[in-house]
C-alpha cells in the first residue's frame, strides 16, 4: 500500500508538471489555480490548460495504464518476459491500419474518425491471429510469441511499402502517426480511451487469482480448476480491446508495456491482484514522464513521445535479454 500511495503522489505531481511544461512555460501555481477555478482564470491561460495541455496529460495517463496493464497480462499469459503489445506486433498492426487509411485518403470519410478506427481494427486482427495460432493443436505459448514477432516484422514491412509508394505529403503524415504522439489527444479521445480502461480493467481484475495460478504452470493451474483456454481467450480479448483503443489515438508507443510490468514486480512480486494495478500506475508514470521529457528536449518543439519511450526502452530491453539465461522464446 505504501508503494501505491507513493506512486499516486508522484503521478499527481507529474500530471501538474506535464501541464505546466511546453512552449509557453507556465507557473505551477497558475496551473493549479486554473485547474481548481477555471471560471476565474485568465482566458488565454484557461485555453492553454483546459483545451490543449490537460487532454494530452490525461491521455498520457490513460494510455500508460492501458499499455502497462496489457503488458503485465501478456507476460503472465504467455509466460514470457519479453511479451508486450509492442513486441508482439499489436502496435505495428495498428500502425499499418492507420497508414493504409492515410494512404487512401480515408476513403472520403472524416480522418479523425476513420484513421483511429482502422488502427483499432488491425490491432484486433493481430490479436485474433496470435490467439488463433496458439489454439492450433500441439501449439503452445512459445508459438504465440513467435507468431507475434512474425506479425511485428510483417506489419513493419507493409508500413515501409506504403511509405515507399506514398507521395511526400502523405508519407509525412504516415511518419508523424507512426512516431507516436500525444499531440493528437482531444477530450473525445481521452474519454473513449478512459472508458475502454474502465470496462476492461475490472474484468481483468476478476481473473487475477486465475492468472496468479497460471504463473505456477499450466498443469498446476488446471489442477486448481482453471480453464486455461477460456482464461486466455477472455484476457486476450480484454487487453486487445484496451490496447487497440489506446494506440489507435496516439500512434505507436513502444516499450511502456514491456518495462512497466518488470518494474512493478520489484514492488509487489507476481501476485496479479497487485501486479496488474501496479503495472498500470507505473505505465502511467513512465508515459507521463516521457511526455514531460519530450517537451523539454528541444525548447519550442514537441518531440513525439514515441521517440522518448524508445530511447528509454531499448537499453532496458537489452539489459533484460543479457541478464537472463533463458528468455523463454
Amino acid at each position: 500500500m505504501v508503494a501505491f500511495f507513493c506512486l499516486l503522489i508522484a503521478l499527481s505531481g507529474l500530471l501538474v508538471l506535464d501541464i505546466a511544461t511546453g512552449p509557453a512555460l507556465l507557473k505551477i501555481e497558475d496551473v493549479l489555480a486554473t485547474l481548481v477555478g477555471p471560471a476565474e482564470a485568465d482566458l488565454t491561460l484557461r485555453a492553454i490548460v483546459w483545451d490543449l495541455r490537460l487532454p494530452m496529460a490525461l491521455m498520457a495517463l490513460t494510455v500508460g495504464v492501458a499499455l502497462g496493464t496489457s503488458g503485465a497480462t501478456m507476460q503472465t499469459l504467455l509466460d514470457n518476459p519479453l511479451a508486450s503489445p509492442y513486441t508482439l506486433g499489436l502496435a505495428a498492426a495498428a500502425g499499418f491500419g492507420a497508414s493504409l487509411c492515410i494512404q487512401n485518403g480515408g476513403w472520403g470519410l472524416n480522418p479523425s474518425f476513420i484513421v483511429p478506427f482502422c488502427a483499432f481494427v488491425f490491432a484486433c486482427l493481430a490479436s485474433a491471429t496470435i490467439y488463433g495460432v496458439g489454439n492450433i493443436r500441439g501449439m503452445g505459448t512459445d508459438t504465440m510469441v513467435l507468431a507475434g514477432i512474425a506479425l511485428l516484422f510483417l506489419f513493419h514491412s507493409l508500413q515501409s511499402l506504403l511509405q515507399f509508394k506514398a507521395t511526400p505529403e502523405v508519407g509525412q503524415q504516415i511518419v508523424f502517426w507512426l512516431f507516436g504522439s500525444l499531440a493528437k489527444a482531444t477530450w473525445t479521445s481521452v474519454q473513449i480511451t478512459a472508458a475502454a480502461c474502465l470496462i476492461a480493467l475490472p474484468l481483468l481484475m476478476r481473473e487475477a487469482w486465475k492468472m496468479t495460478a497460471l504463473r505456477l504452470g499450466e498443469q498446476r493451474a488446471r489442477a486448481l480448476g482453471v480453464n486455461v483456454m477460456w482464461l486466455r481467450f477472455v484476457t486476450i480479448a480484454l487487453i486487445s480491446f484496451m490496447t487497440a483503443t489506446a494506440i489507435s489515438f496516439v500512434g505507436t508507443i513502444g516499450f511502456i508495456g514491456l518495462v512497466a510490468p518488470h518494474l512493478s514486480r520489484l514492488f509487489v512480486g507476481e501476485d496479479q491482484r497487485f501486479l496488474l494495478p501496479m503495472s498500470g500506475l507505473v505505465g502511467a508514470l513512465l508515459l507521463s514522464a516521457a511526455s514531460v521529457i519530450s517537451k523539454i528536449l528541444m525548447p519550442g518543439v514537441l518531440v513525439p513521445v514515441g521517440i522518448v519511450t524508445a530511447v528509454v526502452g531499448v537499453p532496458f530491453f537489452l539489459h533484460l535479454i543479457l541478464s537472463r539465461r533463458r528468455i523463454g522464446i
